[in-house]
């Protein structure tokens, strides 16, 4: 999160009223709720997430037992049954 300097940004009345309120502290300003994005959609960790998924339900069904797949994607054998026994995705 990028901390911004309200002086630099809001007009003088709303920084004067904000003041009033508050002031020598730093606060939060949400995202309006109709443009707040899902977790790992910016960093692309969500897609990689489920495309790791695919590949590990891919090679389970191609004869990779649990544990082969908890060794090779450094996951527990519980993560990975949740991951090839989910029935949507």
């Amino acid at each position: 999160m990028k901390y911004v300097n309200a002086d630099m940004i809001l007009p003088e009345p709303l920084l004067k009223e904000i003041q009033k309120y508050i002031h020598g502290a730093a606060i939060y300003v949400p995202r309006p709720e109709g443009e707040k994005t899902g977790w790992g959609v910016k960093s692309g960790s969500r897609q990689y997430i489920q495309q790791r998924n695919q590949s590990i339900r891919r090679t389970f069904t191609e004869g990779a037992t649990i544990d082969q797949l908890a060794d090779q994607y450094f996951l527990s054998c519980d993560s990975i049954k949740k991951i090839v026994y989910r029935k949507s995705n």
